[in-house]
């Protein structure tokens, strides 16, 4: 045979175990050779029947990785939805959670309280990166050592009962009651108990007091019609886009009053503010306010792009 098949089993052994080289070398030349006989028998030329079963064997990467029972993938198929799933759970909250912490910290204690929006946002990114490196990490090494996660194998027991286009989840439904549940809960709890006292020892609500003859009643009605949303969505068992639309304006009735009211100062606690002497120094509060309200319009903006899209996959 030419060089050019003495130069793809060259390159096809770098890549196998060398115990089993000259194993492979012998059965790999040996297939070589009968497939360009086979053709050559038909007419065609030896050169060019060299070169077109060359081609079909593929890359001798590959074809080293079969030898050597080698993955050629990061995740393979028997973690792949477990990782999936613990990505997109961790990738849901963490980073905003993170980077709205980071953001409001560096605003009302560090030095350069201007940079807190960057410095959450450049937070934010960071976290997402690690996330995504770790996990993705972890389960490429559980793949290469065969380590049994012991997950539970799948049966036709855990097809729920309901429509068979559903794609609202009853997890997902219950994280989101619960969690405008706790919102709801802390509004009037944080008017008896917000951890904050001024030097006589009393409670020192977050929010101003005067707000419960105004906005206050009015956005926890907006969270509990939220809630009632929320069981709907689910009994309906997908999206649509009037659905869509009921969501967005019940995101937009909470939202709206809460960056107006930051913006005009009369969200906060005047209490709060004189507890605090560095909220009135220099353009603190300012900056305290522009962060939450561009924390605010953030979250609402990528629930209703998440929303949206979810509508468009469901409808189409």
């Amino acid at each position: 045979m030419s060089s050019l098949t003495d130069r793809y089993l060259a390159a096809t052994l770098r890549a196998v175990p060398a115990p089993r080289r000259a194993e492979i070398a012998t059965e790999l030349r040996a297939s070589i050779e009968d497939m360009v006989e086979d053709r050559s028998a038909g007419g065609q030329d030896t050169a060019i029947a060299e070169r077109e079963v060359l081609t079909e064997l593929g890359n001798p990467a590959q074809l080293a990785a079969r030898y050597a029972d080698r993955r050629l993938q990061l995740i393979g198929p028997t973690y792949y939805l477990a990782w999936e799933r613990l990505l997109k759970l961790l990738l849901s909250f963490v980073p905003a959670t993170v980077g709205v912490v980071v953001g409001l910290v560096e605003a009302t204690t560090g030095d350069n309280a201007g940079g807190a929006i960057g410095a959450g946002i450049v937070t934010a990114l960071q976290v997402t990166v690690q996330i995504g490196f770790w996990v993705t990490l972890v389960f490429a090494v559980l793949e290469r050592t065969g380590t049994s996660l012991d997950l539970p194998e799948w049966s036709v027991d855990q097809l729920t009962e309901g429509p068979v286009e559903r794609d609202v989840r009853l997890t997902d439904t219950c994280a989101s009651i619960a969690m405008l549940a706790l919102v709801a809960a802390y509004l009037p709890w944080q008017h008896f108990q917000s951890f904050i006292d001024d030097d006589a020892g009393r409670n020192i609500p977050i929010i101003d007091p005067a707000l419960w003859r105004s906005w206050l009643p009015a956005l926890i009605a907006v969270l509990l019609a939220s809630v009632v949303f929320e069981a709907v969505r689910y009994r309906t068992g997908r999206w649509t886009w009037r659905l869509f639309a009921v969501k967005a304006a019940l995101d937009l009735a909470f939202a709206a009053p809460v960056m107006w009211l930051l913006h005009t100062d009369r969200l906060l606690n005047p209490a709060l503010l004189r507890r605090f002497d560095w909220l009135r120094d220099g353009d603190n509060l300012a900056t305290v306010t522009t962060v939450a309200v561009v924390g605010v319009a953030l979250i609402v903006i990528w629930g209703l792009v998440d929303s949206a899209v979810r509508t468009y996959r469901s409808t189409r």
